[in-house]
């Protein structure tokens, strides 16, 4: 699919930024309509079927337009999940983001990538065996990739700033945080790239976090932990990559130390020891090897009805169950799909209802819960 016009960039951002719409909502709407307009434009009529009181509206197109304009003022772009400058790894997750904002190159993107990740208070042997891997796999070709944090996360992207970097940030792409990476900030905005699904100015709050965290799984080939309590926002990480299929590795530390004792359950449970970079090149050479997908084209899937085969009994039984499932605590749409005995399609289908319908709220991780 070629790039987006002006205007459908307005439309996709409209989407994304409409009230319940998350990432899996999206792409189910966007297989089903083929382009955000034709979503829009059936929003309203979707959410009253779906039995919501209050109407449902698209987000402000003027909004959109002037979010997009304090992106350029910054030097910012606006990059959608059909796109050829988009990540292709971070595509191919069920809970991409729709649009990421790009400071800097989406050349690096292009190279193979594996985040390091790990404890804020690092230790100085967990920053320089940071600083070593990623100095290996920059010699390797590969671009590194983390979250901008203290520690082990600032180690990794200094370290391969004239290799490749990408800092995934939970607030804008313009927003400082914490406030001491100002200076790797400016440096990573100049030689590789900084990304966030959030708009410019976007101060970052405790639930963009995990939402930030899946996105550094999504867009590397591994995830790398070094130095991690045993409950730690890395962990989050280190599940989100589990979860999109991608290899898990983690550098063992000493059993005294509570910054290495979620780094060493990892292992325990089964991630791959790692000594030095050689260890993870050789571990993701095969998958390395394969070919990526091309970006997908939602207007391939246009299809304004539903599966006739499934009758309008059999949609509400199904609606029925999924919310009976349902609970104020998150689960992830998967656990629903195995407990209830009908066709994927028609299961998500009945999530995305419930979405619509304000009975349910789309969380980080394709997981859903029953919004409170």
């Amino acid at each position: 699919m070629p790039n987006l016009t002006d205007d459908q960039r307005l439309d996709w951002l409209q989407l994304i930024r409409t009230e319940n719409i998350g990432p899996v909502t999206f792409a189910r709407l966007m297989s089903r309509f083929g382009s955000a307009r034709a979503v829009i434009d059936a929003l309203p009529q979707l959410a009253a079927k779906a039995g919501r009181k209050l109407p449902l509206k698209a987000a402000p197109r003027d909004a959109a337009k002037s979010e997009i304009d304090r992106a350029a003022a910054i030097g910012a772009r606006l990059i959608a999940s059909c796109e050829a400058d988009y990540p292709r790894p971070l595509a191919e997750i069920p809970d991409a983001p729709p649009l990421i904002y790009l400071r800097g190159y989406a050349s690096v993107f292009s190279k193979p990538a594996v985040a390091i990740i790990g404890a804020r208070n690092a230790s100085a042997i967990g920053r320089k065996m940071a600083r070593l891997l990623a100095e290996g796999l920059g010699a390797h070709g590969m671009s590194v990739v983390s979250g901008l944090a203290r520690g082990i996360d600032g180690a990794a992207h200094e370290a391969s700033l004239k290799t490749g970097t990408i800092a995934v940030v939970a607030g804008g792409v313009d927003v400082v945080y914490p406030p001491e990476h100002a200076a790797l900030t400016e440096m990573i905005a100049e030689q590789g790239a900084i990304i966030s699904e959030q708009p410019p100015g976007a101060e970052p709050t405790a639930r963009d976090f995990p939402r930030r965290n899946r996105i550094i799984s999504g867009v590397s080939r591994g995830v790398v932990v070094v130095e991690a309590a045993a409950k730690s926002g890395t962990l989050i990480t280190a599940r989100f990559a589990l979860e999109q299929g991608r290899d898990v590795f983690a550098v063992p530390g000493s059993p005294l130390d509570p910054r290495c004792q979620g780094a060493n359950r990892l292992i325990h449970d089964g991630a791959t020891l790692v000594q030095s970079a050689d260890d993870i090149i050789e571990a993701l050479a095969g998958q390395l090897r394969g070919a990526q997908e091309p970006p997908r084209d939602f207007s391939a899937f246009a299809d304004e009805t539903r599966d006739e085969r499934f009758s309008a009994e059999a949609t509400a039984r199904v609606r029925i169950a999924v919310r009976e499932l349902l609970s104020f605590t998150p689960t992830h749409r998967d656990e629903l799909l195995r407990e209830i005995d009908a066709p994927g399609a028609l299961v998500i289908d009945a999530l995305i209802d419930l979405v619509l319908a304000g009975e349910a709220e789309e969380h980080s991780g394709g997981r859903f819960s029953l919004r409170a």
